[in-house]
């Protein structure tokens, strides 16, 4: 043991990693102990007195003192435990894993490590090696629709020919609206983004109105064509084709991506487009909408400007969408690579629909 009213000093490298474990709200509480036994030390305390500022024994103190002076760091880690780790049977694992997949526990609607750990026998830890190594997650959700539309793969082999396969003397143009963006305002300032804090809004807003945005994405520029409207009807959507008759090559052919949205199929809509042969369209597949290149653009420009964005007026609002676009047709527009082939899309829906799981019990 060491001399009486010895004091341990504490390397410089170490002192932040100790204070930040005290400081840790997960860190372990016996690491938390150890960590500021070191501190005092270092500060100067007797290992007495840190013995009755802590509520412990002065052996326990000189035990972490010691362990620390010959071992470092790693001397305040436990050592591992004695006996050979619990191993599970085969018979466990299928178990845990057909649980997993065709039961829910009483009351959830899913797994959770603890509810499987407790359900089962066994520890959270081996419930987690189990669902990793099966590639099981089971809270974790997403969404799915089969389209109905019985030309489906018709379409998919039109729309995917046109990415993988542009015409020449053409443009393949990915068009769609996004509607309703809102203008809102956060009803107190933002707190800025600094060392130790992120960024913090409130969580309630007031609105200033809505604007829809269309949108003409060229697959072999990645550039885009945008236009910010009051409503959203066949009339703007009008106004918007002509925009884009004005804003490209007239020698080119424009071959146009479009959903099956009511606006893009009114009569004017039609008549409009008998009139000006240049115009080729191409319809995605009912409740298809990821077939459109343009959802990819539409997702960047709410994460980049929309999401966390503050718009006291719609004007502020359009002003942002239109530096967006600006921004991304001079900077980040790159051409639009699709690398699955439609009989590809085609046998993965088609699996999906043969997979389709009967729901669990309890």
């Amino acid at each position: 043991m060491a001399p009486k009213n010895k004091t341990y000093q504490v390397a410089p490298v170490d002192r932040p990693i100790l204070e930040k474990w005290v400081r840790s709200h997960t860190a372990a509480q016996n690491i938390v102990l150890r960590s500021r036994i070191l501190l005092l030390s270092d500060a100067g305390q007797t290992v007495e007195a840190i013995a009755a500022e802590l509520d412990t024994s002065t052996n326990t103190v000189y035990k972490w003192l010691n362990r620390y002076q010959g071992q470092g760091l790693d001397g305040i880690r436990d050592l591992p435990r004695s006996g050979q780790p619990r191993k599970l049977s085969q018979k466990k694992v299928e178990e845990v894993l057909r649980l997993t997949q065709t039961r829910v526990p009483a009351g959830a609607t899913h797994w959770s490590l603890r509810l499987m750990a407790k359900h089962t026998g066994i520890t959270i830890w081996q419930v987690q090696q189990i669902w990793q190594g099966a590639g099981l997650k089971p809270h974790r959700l997403q969404t799915f629709k089969f389209s109905n539309d019985p030309e489906f793969a018709e379409k998919v082999v039109d729309v995917v020919g046109l990415y993988m396969n542009p015409p020449e003397n053409a443009m393949v143009l990915s068009v769609d609206e996004k509607t309703q963006i809102q203008a809102l305002d956060r009803t107190q300032p933002m707190l800025q983004l600094r060392p130790g804090q992120i960024a913090r809004r409130t969580h309630d807003y007031k609105r200033n109105g809505t604007r829809s945005l269309y949108a003409a994405f060229d697959i072999l520029t990645g550039k885009v064509i945008g236009r910010v409207t009051n409503k959203h009807r066949a009339k703007e959507f009008l106004d918007f084709l002509r925009q884009i008759d004005r804003s490209t090559p007239k020698e080119l052919d424009l071959h146009i991506i479009l959903d099956n949205s009511s606006t893009h199929k009114t009569a004017d809509v039609t008549a409009w487009l008998d009139k000006h042969p240049r115009f080729k369209v191409h319809f995605t597949p009912t409740s298809a909408s990821w077939l459109n290149a343009v959802e990819g653009w539409f997702s960047q420009l709410e994460r980049r400007a929309l999401y966390r964005g503050i718009f006291s007026s719609v004007k502020e609002l359009r002003d942002a969408i239109h530096r967006f676009i600006s921004a991304h047709n001079e900077i980040h527009a790159k051409p639009f690579i699709w690398t699955k082939t439609a009989n590809a899309i085609l046998d993965s829906v088609q699996r999906a629909k043969d997979s389709l799981a009967v729901k669990p019990t309890n």
